[in-house]
């Protein structure tokens, strides 16, 4: 029984509403209505897991997400992490928080992986880990490409935070669940969901419907579209 996750859903709902955001999903269909599957996501805010399941919505499915085992110790996350049965990370002992989401897709979840590891400062997709591949192989579950464009003009790293912005665009792309042919490596596989992340995002990049307001405002924008973020060798460094 959902005794955390559903008001949570509930509030973000309604503060989408106050802040008037414009938020567009695209291929909810993608979405499997039951059974387990893996999301991989890009990765350029910190309210990216927000969105993400919000994508999940339309299917009527929770998604448990992949977390950092620090925000599970923080006195006021952590108990609503644990409340919505996300998934703790903790490097030092990987193979216990591949298990748990291993179990957790086993028993039919929605498993939500950021396979960037952290924010794209190049609003790019960078290099990805292979655990969401791995994930979905191991559990024989499908795996679904996501991508979101928008929720880093509300909060990302290095740039000042906005979370009552208001009318900002959030565009949200579901891809189809990747194909993943027996004998194919985890290396390629990974390759291959990068190049679906990559196709989705700039798809949302180009569809997105504002602009910048100025010079000062075109930091939200990847170098390639013409805006000032760093190129991604420069934000790897």
């Amino acid at each position: 029984m959902e005794l955390v996750y559903p008001p949570v859903v509930a509030f973000a709902k309604t503060m989408f509403r106050v802040l008037d955001l414009k938020i567009e999903i695209e291929g909810a269909e993608n979405i499997p209505r039951e059974g387990g599957a893996v999301l991989a996501s890009n990765h350029v805010s910190y309210l990216d897991f927000i969105f993400c399941g919000l994508g999940a919505q339309p299917a009527k499915r929770l998604v448990r997400f992949m977390a950092k085992k620090s925000v599970f110790d923080h006195k006021i996350s952590g108990p609503l992490m644990r409340g919505m049965r996300h998934i703790p990370v903790d490097r030092d002992a990987g193979a216990a928080s591949f298990r748990a989401a291993n179990e957790a897709l086993r028993e039919g979840e929605i498993v939500g992986v950021f396979p960037e590891a952290t924010i794209s400062e190049s609003f790019t997709v960078k290099e990805l880990k292979s655990g969401a591949v791995r994930l979905a192989r191991s559990a024989k579950v499908p795996l679904i490409p996501m991508a979101v464009w928008g929720p880093h003009r509300l909060w990302t790293k290095n740039h000042k935070k906005e979370l009552t912005k208001r009318h900002v665009p959030v565009l949200i792309k579901i891809g189809q669940a990747l194909e993943m042919p027996k004998g194919t490596s985890p290396d390629a596989l990974t390759a291959a969901l990068k190049e679906r992340l990559s196709g989705l995002l700039d798809a949302a990049q180009r569809a997105y419907p504002e602009k910048p307001s100025g010079p000062d405002d075109r930091w939200w924008l990847p170098a390639h579209l013409g805006g000032t973020a760093p190129l991604p060798q420069a934000a790897a460094v």
